[in-house]
């Protein structure tokens, strides 16, 4: 029970800092909605070429919240897919605090935090040079969340982006406390023997990143840290990882086709850039 209990408290405590990002985000959605003119939409897409950069710089910021926040935003069609794409490729979760609190060479993570943006970055930047090419740019959307989550729009600002938030927040819960019980019985040292082999060792991390849960970015970092595991295997899971980002764009993005390219996409870009870092470190 104990167990239980402190599975339960963690993810509580994960939704709770979780949840401003969620109220901004649709705060700002909203207010898009209800108050920007199309002259203001246009600027914001103009300024979007910016995306890829900007998104790469926040992702790298600890925990999820802006791989969060993105899968909003992407839905809503406010960011493209390669500013998407570089948040969730820099996501970087729970391995900075880790590798802090572990004491890891600065020199070390700082070399990771610049390797995980410039690979969101590159991958970022061609994505978004082929989607705009060959795709028609969508306009801004709101309504299609709205409808999806019957929120009643025309009550204002704040009621819609709080019942968005906390709908949200309540199936991100239900979700991650489900994975931490599944994650709270895997043990490392067996997980590590399936990922010392050469290429199937990346390909494995990434799959195993793919989880939307912290607990996974958590797990590859303590195996780096005790030497189980090399630096492009972490970095394979690590950059595949975008935390809850997954679950949320799956939850407000009803293309599932286009989910399931996107999810495919980011394990393919995550597996490259893991295999790639053997040439760089």
């Amino acid at each position: 029970m104990d167990i239980l209990s402190d599975i339960f408290i963690d993810t509580l405590i994960d939704n709770i800092k979780l949840f401003p990002f969620l109220l901004i985000t649709y705060l700002f959605l909203e207010y898009m909605e209800h108050r920007t003119s199309e002259r203001a939409l246009r600027l914001i897409r103009k300024a979007g070429y910016g995306g890829p950069l900007i998104g790469a710089l926040c992702g790298a910021l600890p925990q999820c919240g802006f791989s969060a926040a993105a899968g909003n935003l992407f839905a809503a069609r406010v960011i493209s897919l390669g500013t998407l794409m570089a948040i969730f490729l820099s996501t970087s979760d729970e391995m900075l605090p880790i590798m802090i609190a572990d004491a890891a060479e600065p020199k070390l993570i700082t070399a990771l935090l610049l390797y995980k943006i410039g690979c969101a970055l590159v991958f970022g930047y061609m994505i978004d040079f082929v989607w705009r090419k060959y795709t028609p740019q969508p306009a801004f959307n709101m309504e299609e969340l709205c409808s999806n989550e019957n929120c009643h729009c025309e009550d204002g600002i704040w009621l819609p982006a709080l019942h968005h938030s906390v709908r949200i927040a309540l199936f991100i819960f239900a979700v991650t406390l489900i994975l931490n019980a599944i994650f709270a019985y895997i043990h490392p040292v067996r997980l590590s023997a399936y990922l010392q082999t050469p290429i199937l060792g990346e390909l494995g991390s990434g799959l195993f990143g793919l989880m939307p849960n912290c607990s996974a970015s958590v797990i590859l970092t303590q195996l780096y840290l005790e030497n189980c595991i090399n630096i492009s295997t972490l970095l394979s899971g690590s950059l595949v990882n975008a935390g809850v980002g997954l679950l949320i764009l799956f939850r407000v993005n009803r293309h599932l086709k286009q989910n399931l390219h996107i999810l495919a996409l980011l394990y393919i870009c995550g597996v490259a850039g893991g295999l790639f870092s053997r040439l760089v470190f």
